[in-house]
């Protein structure tokens, strides 16, 4: 006898059909919630399903493009990346609340599988706020002291500042080559004990073909969203441009860091320990263990370098051209220079205190033209709110370093070079970052929280220093067009791609301002040079 009846197989069809439908239609609805905003979330641009913003995306300049949509949706904003949250920050009260206040919850970084290609994860810029991050954390904080940098380093940064000054009178016209040489091999001498004492060699560039490489690998937008569509990662390298580009920027950046070990390494096998940084952590290491593993080690040192030297050398060059463009800025500074050295002398950090206009230069030129002007993300790891608004559970916190420098609300006339604004800031940009008085905040050229640059002390003393040392010994202008006799036109916003950015090739005239200036220049070269010998 059969159990079921043609009837009963239809309706038995008819509820199958209809469960099936039910599932069809309740995973298009879900499908069609990705990238929908949750009303609680700060307020942002317009998204659609499953992309949420991810077609508003610039593949660069994505900075600029925060700065918009901060005066569009406030300055505190949301956008949907696919089923992923972002936090965009271009309010000073908002970073103080959020980074600086709850940076317990807010030091970790996003996932990233370029990240991951190109580093293999071992990075501190963008590693996870594990122990190994602390570990490293620790040993830049600790050699990159106040303490250090003005009872020990200094004397690699004046000797290699007096040698970049004589480099600059006897062939201006290469003036980035000769500051990146300057702030390369200041970094390599005082990390692993090698100077680099012309651009060409190894010491003296070969750092900013890293950074060149993985800083542009690296620009929110450069690659496919790869984090939040998992099908991007299983497209054959063979056929993913951007794979290749993230994996081949992380080879030259092993390369270059593989070589320098073995530079140290084959030193330390004849028995010759330097005063650097690498020998002291190796011979530390050496006895109780290495924290890292040996990938982790050399890049460890490398981003000592890359930490050093790029970023400055980027701000030393922007203010060059600034003051190309602004005379009246080398007018006033050299009035309060020449007030305090005269002809005699160049200035040095010593000087700091009778010298604020030159501090407020260097202030002025962080905010202006910020390195890094979205700034690395921050992920948050736990539900918070803010003001109302609630920013999810492992959102991504970006600090808009370029929205907030250029808002006309903190800064009237924003995209003028003008000094002038930070007169009364007396300080450093540490005594300000760490400052309860977060409306008094000088610039967010270093970033906010626990995740601010370790290296904070030793590029403030470098801008500083070379900020002063310019200005005392040069003149500094546009170039003149030989054929037109008018000045070559510098573009003020033409600067490379990249997490790290660097200004486009430009020309300057850069003359001494007397033959006394020469003069002393030329007396400080031999005892320089002589003084880093040993690390030669």
């Amino acid at each position: 006898m059969a159990l079921f009846s043609v009837s009963n197989y239809d309706h038995v069809a008819s509820y199958v059909a209809t469960a099936v439908g039910l599932l069809i239609v309740t995973g298009i609805y879900r499908l069609l919630q990705v990238g929908k905003r949750d009303p609680r979330m700060p307020p942002g641009p317009p998204t659609v399903p499953i992309l949420g913003n991810l077609h508003q995306v610039p593949s660069t300049g994505l900075f600029k493009q925060f700065r918009e949509w901060s005066k569009q949706y406030g300055s505190v904003f949301s956008l949907k990346l696919g089923s992923g949250n972002v936090i965009v920050l271009c309010d000073r009260e908002a970073v103080h609340a959020l980074l600086d206040k709850k940076s317990n919850i807010y030091s970790d970084r996003p996932d990233s599988y370029v990240y991951e290609l190109s580093t293999q994860g071992d990075h501190i810029s963008l590693q996870p706020a594990d122990k190994v991050w602390r570990e490293k954390r620790k040993v830049v904080a600790h050699n990159f002291s106040p303490k250090m940098l003005d009872e020990k380093h200094f004397k690699v940064q004046e000797a290699e500042a007096a040698i970049l000054l004589n480099d600059l009178l006897d062939s201006p016209k290469n003036f980035i080559k000769h500051i990146r040489r300057y702030t390369s091999s200041v970094a390599s001498a005082i990390v692993y004990g090698q100077r680099g004492d012309t651009y060409e060699s190894f010491w003296g560039h070969a750092v900013y073909e890293v950074m060149e490489k993985w800083s542009a690998v690296m620009e929110p937008g450069a690659s496919p969203p790869a984090d939040i569509y998992s099908f991007f990662k299983l497209i054959p390298t063979s056929i993913a441009l951007w794979k290749r580009r993230a994996i081949n920027a992380g080879v030259l950046m092993d390369e270059a860091w593989s070589k320098a070990r073995s530079v140290v390494d084959k030193r330390r096998a004849t028995g010759e320990r330097r005063e650097c940084i690498a020998d002291q952590l190796m011979d530390e290491y050496e006895q109780k263990g290495y924290p890292f593993s040996d990938h982790g080690f050399n890049n460890l040192l490398g981003e000592l370098v890359e930490g050093a030297a790029d970023t400055t050398a980027s701000h030393i060059s922007t203010l060059i051209l600034a003051f190309a463009l602004n005379p009246e800025v080398q007018v006033k500074a050299r009035a309060e220079i020449d007030k305090v050295c005269g002809v005699e002398r160049a200035p040095m950090f010593s000087d700091f205190d009778r010298l604020p206009y030159v501090n407020a230069i260097v202030k002025e030129g962080m905010r202006w033209r910020p390195t890094s002007p979205t700034a690395l993300p921050h992920k948050v790891r736990e539900d918070d709110w803010y003001k109302g608004m609630l920013i999810p559970k492992g959102s991504t916190v970006y600090l808009a370093t370029w929205g907030i420098h250029h808002s006309e609300h903190y800064y009237r006339d924003e995209d003028a070079f003008n000094p002038d604004r930070y007169m009364g800031y007396t300080k450093l940009a540490d005594s300000y970052a760490g400052s309860p008085n977060w409306q008094n905040r000088d610039h967010y050229g270093y970033g906010a929280g626990r995740r601010i640059c370790p290296g904070i002390h030793m590029a403030e003393r470098s801008q500083w220093r070379i900020a002063a040392k310019l200005l005392w010994a040069f003149e500094i202008s546009p170039a003149i067009d030989p054929n037109t006799k008018l000045p070559i036109p510098i573009d003020p916003h033409a600067y490379t791609p990249g997490i790290a950015q660097f200004p486009k090739t430009f020309v300057v005239d850069i003359k001494p301002r007397s033959e006394m200036h020469v003069k002393k220049i030329r007396e400080e070269k031999a005892s320089a040079l002589q003084f880093m010998e040993c690390y030669s």
